[in-house]
């Protein structure tokens, strides 16, 4: 049943619709990023690109520059969670039974490692079972060019039904 929830909302489901017309173009990867980014300006900041976006699932990455960076020259963790604040809302646009809606209630993260190298990868993930009303971990996880995990986390999201149209 999850599955083919998740493949009939797939067809329907605006963002997924809005990320497949873009794959048909050249930069369609780099457009659809700069149209995502603006639903929220300071996803802008660090300049991201969605490498994948499907139910469950969304991939990112942005390069270290000087406007990422800390005082110790690697990449600030506030810009790595912003990449993972950015993941988790496309996957949960992405996701979402059209019944219900979503809010962000926390986020949990642990530095794991310097974020040294030319890029870093966020992936945002979760199962089709987690889409119940209640609370939602959403797992985040950062990742070096090296495959080296960076930081860690779950960004908790409180899931509710949509209130019924009088």
């Amino acid at each position: 049943m999850g599955d083919l929830f998740m493949s009939d909302h797939q067809s329907v489901n605006p963002i997924l619709s809005l990320y497949q017309r873009f794959q048909r173009y050249p930069f369609g990867s780099r457009l659809f990023s700069w149209v995502f980014s603006r639903k929220a300006p300071y996803f802008a900041n660090i300049k991201p690109l969605v490498t994948q976006l499907q139910p469950n699932y969304c991939e990112l990455k942005f390069n270290k520059r000087k406007a990422v960076q800390n005082h110790i020259g690697t990449v600030h963790v506030i810009a790595i969670c912003n990449g993972m604040e950015m993941a988790m809302g496309g996957l949960a646009e992405a996701t979402i039974p059209k019944h219900l809606r979503w809010i962000p209630k926390g986020m949990q993260v642990d530095y794991t490692a310097k974020s040294t190298g030319k890029h870093i990868r966020v992936v945002a993930e979760t199962s089709p079972e987690q889409w119940q009303p209640g609370d939602l971990p959403v797992k985040v996880t950062a990742y070096r060019d090296d495959g080296t995990v960076v930081v860690q986390g779950h960004i908790l999201l409180y899931v509710s039904e949509k209130p019924t149209k009088a």
